[in-house]
């Protein structure tokens, strides 16, 4: 079977990345115990900042002994050396809004059901844009994989990593080090769905039962009381238009005499 993986490549990027890691953040790990050390195992994460993949494979590849396999964009895989280093790593182009993110689906499966593989997803799809920072409403994607394949899920929430790079920027704030916990807990109880036909109502429910396991672990982790409901893009997106659209027919939401 042809390896997914060049070992002298991972060599090199452990080599570079954990001294990096270990320099500019301050790491308060936990939990790794509920990670297998081995077998098909997804890790479902929130997102935080462009760097937490990063902090999350430095925890996953130190404390859970086990190799990072993200689901990455496919325009990652065009940036030169970037692209390299991704492929020769295992890492998983994901090829979005066509026909080719079929093609992703099957090869994460592959990775898991076949090859063993540890992989990181996110998924909320992005960075969350809850002004909170909690996580947000999810796709159903990583639910769907989970029970197909059924290997298991392990939840996986981490906080910190908006100080060391925030969303929407550029600026990377490396000193004085930042503090960053990352906190796994057990498997995802999902059995009642597995016998269940894949649809969109099975699919959301098991969706929604793996973000309460993540916002729970962050909520443990800031020691805060998370959301009664967490946030929906969609439907801020929704409500801003039509904000914007009574704004624009003069609708300031006074009683009409």
């Amino acid at each position: 079977m042809k390896r997914r993986e060049s070992r002298w490549v991972k060599a090199i990027v452990v080599a570079v990345v954990r001294p990096i890691m270990s320099a500019v953040t301050k790491r308060e790990w936990r939990g790794q115990e509920n990670i297998p050390r081995e077998g098909g195992v997804i890790i479902a994460a929130n997102h935080l900042s462009m760097s937490d993949p990063l902090t999350i494979a430095h925890y996953l590849y130190v404390a859970g002994r086990r190799w990072p396999t993200f689901t990455a964009k496919e325009g990652v895989f065009r940036i030169p050396v970037v692209g390299g280093v991704a492929r020769s790593t295992g890492q998983i182009p994901v090829y979005r809004g066509s026909s080719d993110a079929v093609k992703a689906l099957k090869e994460a499966e592959k990775a898991l059901a076949e090859d063993g593989a540890s992989v990181i997803f996110y998924p909320e799809g992005t960075c969350t844009r809850d002004p909170e920072l909690w996580p947000m409403v999810a796709k159903t994607g990583v639910a769907r994989i989970a029970l197909t394949t059924g290997v298991p899920v392990i939840p996986l929430a981490h906080w910190g990593e908006q100080h060391l790079l925030p969303y929407g920027t550029a600026r990377l704030r490396v000193f004085p080090r930042k503090r960053v916990q990352i906190l796994a807990g057990p498997p995802v109880d999902l059995s009642k769905y597995r016998d269940r036909p894949l649809t969109a109502t099975t699919l959301r429910e098991a969706t929604a039962d793996i973000m309460r396991s993540v916002t729970g672990l962050q909520a443990e982790l800031r020691g805060e009381e998370p959301p009664a409901q967490p946030f929906d893009p969609k439907k801020a997106r929704q409500q801003k238009s039509a904000a914007a659209e009574g704004a624009n027919n003069g609708d300031d939401g006074a009683p009409r005499t």
